[in-house]
Parts: C-alpha cells; structure tokens; sequence
C-alpha cells in the first residue's frame, strides 16, 4: 500500500511517500481503508523523538494516531464492526509504527467508534484525538458542571475548540484565549474570548473578578502557572502540555483511546453539540507540508491528510 513514513526522526523532510508493508489484521483489530487522517503536534513531535522516552519506535514509522474511513475486513475476534461501516478512530498503540498516514490501517477495536453521520470525513478525522483529550479533560478531570466559569486556552485550536463547545453543553461559562483573528470564531462556539500575552492576568480578572471554577491549560509554562493564579478558592486545574501541573494541586492528562468516550462524542457530534472546523486539507503524498503547517502553531481547527479513492 501507499502511505507516508519515516526511518529516523528528523524534520519533515524525512517524510517519505511510496509503498510499504500491507498490515496485517489481527483477532481484536479491523482494516480500515482510510479516508482522511488528521494532524495532531503530538505526530510531529513524535517524528522528532521527543517521546522516545516513552514510545519505542518500529521503523519505518508510519505517523499518525487520527482517522476516518470504512472497514474492509474485521478481525476473527471483532464482531462489533462489519465491511463498510463507517468509523472513527485514535489508533493509538504503546508503540510508533502502525500509524494512520496510510491508504489502509490495521486499528484495534478499542480505539474505534461509528462515524457521525452529518460529518464529511475529512471533519470526522478531526476529531478522535483532540475530541477525547477535550471530552476526558472537561468532564472526567475538571468535571464542569452548569454555572462553572472555565478557561480555556489555545481555545481556536483543535482541543481548545471542543473544550469550549462541550464546556458550553455543560451549561458553563466560557472564557477562551486565542489571537485576535480568531475572536470572532470563538463567540461563534460561545465563548468570550481574549488575547494570550502579556496582561493575561488582568484581562481574565476582568471578565471573572472571583476567579475561574476551572481552567484548562493547552500550553504549559508561564501560562499554567498564571491559571494556578486565576482559579477561584476550590478551583480545578488541568494540562495537557506540562507536568508541572500535578505539584499545583492539578491533574495531568493524556488522552486515552477509550471506545466509549469517543463512541459518546460520535453523539454528540451527530446532535450539532460538536462541530470540527477543518482549518486546510493536504493529499496524502503532502504531508510533510501538512507537518509544516502544524508546527507553526497557528492553526483554527484541525488540518487534514487525505486519501483519494476511486468511487
């Protein structure tokens, strides 16, 4: 099969584009024939090595943990999915090789869920993983409930954006960062948003003078710090980028591909609580471009590799 692949870390020039190994499909997995895979920093910061120290790699590494596509071929032991389903996936394994910048993927039944049906695919590979980091964040770790006052922060990007969106469905208050440019993006989620930076402190303080009830921190550093600062007196705290988080009284998540909670998001998307704003898309032999992109930060939404198929 085609995919894109790389047989060391390095920038995105080590990504190469050709013919590698058919995957093999084993008892508790199905093959997907992909339709779009998204882009996540977490792929180029894999590519790079810097989570060598806890996810060995097999190379050549296939990246990519996101999906969308159809089943062609359940395993001996997956009755859940039948050929042509339609899913979603974060096909996260404990180690690098498998991964979704394919034309097919092998994924375990863990990691699946059903597409939502009002959702291209390009949209619906936007959100297994920054829709799960958002779900598990905002309603297992911070628990917001109806009333809460919530920061959220980066709140234009892929997690930020469904943080602020199933925050709102929870019946909070949402207060998102995020450049200028994308103000009015986040009053459209319903978020009141303001610019990151210098004076951070004192433009939340003005919208909450008594503290936020929740905060969710994307960035780590100074920022994580100024969140700890800005919480309410039993206010909850939550990272996503930075340890540091556990020694201010907070948790530190990272995300978990657990079927059920991306089964409930597949719901939600489907009732128009959650919408994926697919900021650019790249066909699959220009995902090194779409690797570029990523790492400049700067993103609304999610970009998206695609796969082209003859109908």
């Amino acid at each position: 099969m085609k995919a894109i692949s790389y047989r060391s870390y390095g920038g995105p020039e080590v990504l190469e584009y050709g013919e590698v190994r058919d995957p093999k499909v084993g008892p508790d997995s199905v093959l997907v024939k992909v339709r779009a895979a998204a882009v996540n920093p977490v792929d180029w910061k894999c590519r790079e090595g810097h989570l060598d120290g806890i996810l060995d790699p097999v190379f050549p590494v296939i990246p990519g943990w996101d999906v969308s596509g159809v089943v062609v071929q359940p395993g001996a032991a997956a009755p859940e999915f039948a050929v042509g389903d339609e899913v979603i996936g974060y096909v996260r394994e404990d180690f690098l090789s498998r991964g979704t910048f394919a034309e097919y993927v092998a994924a375990p039944i863990r990691t699946l869920a059903r597409k939502p049906r009002n959702l291209t695919f390009e949209e619906a590979a936007g959100l297994p993983l920054a829709g799960l980091t958002a779900y598990q964040v905002i309603n297992q770790a911070l628990e917001v409930t109806e009333g809460d006052v919530v920061l959220v922060h980066a709140a234009a990007g892929g997690v930020g954006s469904i943080a602020v969106q199933l925050a709102r469905h929870a019946g909070a208050r949402v207060i998102g960062t995020a450049s200028e440019r994308n103000h009015d993006y986040l009053r459209e989620l319903g978020a009141e948003p303001i610019t990151y930076g210098d004076g951070l402190l004192d433009r939340v303080r003005g919208l909450a003078p008594e503290g936020v009830d929740a905060a969710f921190d994307t960035v780590g550093g100074d920022t994580l710090k100024a969140s700890a600062q800005l919480l309410s007196p039993g206010g909850r705290l939550a990272s996503i980028a930075d340890g540091a988080v556990i020694g201010l009284g907070g948790h530190y998540c990272f995300v978990r591909p657990v079927a059920a909670d991306l089964q409930r998001l597949s719901e939600l998307a489907e009732q128009d609580v959650v919408t994926v704003h697919v900021d650019k898309t790249f066909p699959l032999e220009q995902a090194a471009e779409a690797h570029r992109l990523s790492e400049e930060g700067r993103t609304r939404g999610k970009i998206v590799v695609t796969v082209e198929w003859a109908d």
